[in-house]
């Protein structure tokens, strides 16, 4: 099936969104939040994706009811919770839940690794609940994690590695953030860690028309979907 359309409506609606949330911000109290904070504290510019998301799986036979975005919080094992951005529960079984990030300038150093971790974090976390029995009866869910990164020439741009001790993966020497990003999300699938990951590029002014690249077949919008609605599928004919 062909998502394109409705992936470029989500990512107009991310920067359009975002946009106006940075001009609001401090319109009642006269301050704005520093840097690009003030477009990210409002929350809600992912809600394109949410909405896409859910709408896939709907359509893939599950019921409205099972689709949760908005109470989407999971037990952990490290720790007693974590939101989700879209879980899936249904007759008693998590069949699903999905984490979506975007990544905007101008910094992506820190950022980025604290994406890293975070993505990492949250799996590995849901999965050893899993293994400790939290969601039985559910067979294993399905785990996807997607990014909106930036394009532009801060993410896209060769990075230098600091080696003061032990020589980097030689993948990563001279990688862009954009790469690094690339790397991870296949690792992220290959590890098992994610059943899916999806890595998509989108500049701050072509977006707010829908323009987006997606750098790895491997990663892309079509793929992810495709992975979830089949799992969705697999579900709804056990089920009935």
């Amino acid at each position: 099936m062909d998502y394109s359309n409705r992936l470029s409506d989500a990512i107009c609606h991310f920067w359009r969104f975002r946009t106006q949330q940075t001009t609001n911000q401090g319109a009642v109290t006269g301050k704005k939040d520093t840097g690009n904070r003030s477009a990210v504290t409002g929350g809600k510019h992912l809600d394109g994706f949410v909405s896409l998301l859910a709408q896939i799986l709907e359509e893939s036979g599950l019921p409205k009811a099972s689709i949760h975005t908005k109470e989407t919080t999971l037990p952990g094992f490290f720790r007693p919770t974590k939101n989700w951005d879209i879980v899936v529960v249904d007759a008693g079984d998590l069949v699903a839940s999905i984490e979506f990030k975007a990544h905007v300038g101008p910094s992506f150093g820190n950022n980025f690794n604290n994406r890293v971790e975070e993505a990492i974090g949250n799996s590995t976390d849901l999965l050893t609940a899993y293994r400790e029995g939290k969601f039985a009866p559910s067979a294993p869910p399905w785990i996807g994690w997607l990014m909106l990164l930036e394009d532009c020439p801060n993410s896209t741009s060769p990075v230098k590695v600091n080696e003061p001790h032990f020589k980097v993966f030689e993948e990563f020497n001279g990688a862009s953030y954009a790469r690094r990003y690339e790397i991870f999300c296949e690792r992220l699938v290959r590890e098992r860690l994610y059943n899916s990951a999806c890595l998509i590029l989108s500049d701050a002014s072509a977006g707010q028309h829908g323009k987006y690249t997606e750098p790895n077949p491997e990663l892309s919008f079509r793929r992810f979907a495709t992975s979830l609605s089949a799992h969705a599928m697999a579900h709804a004919r056990m089920r009935a």
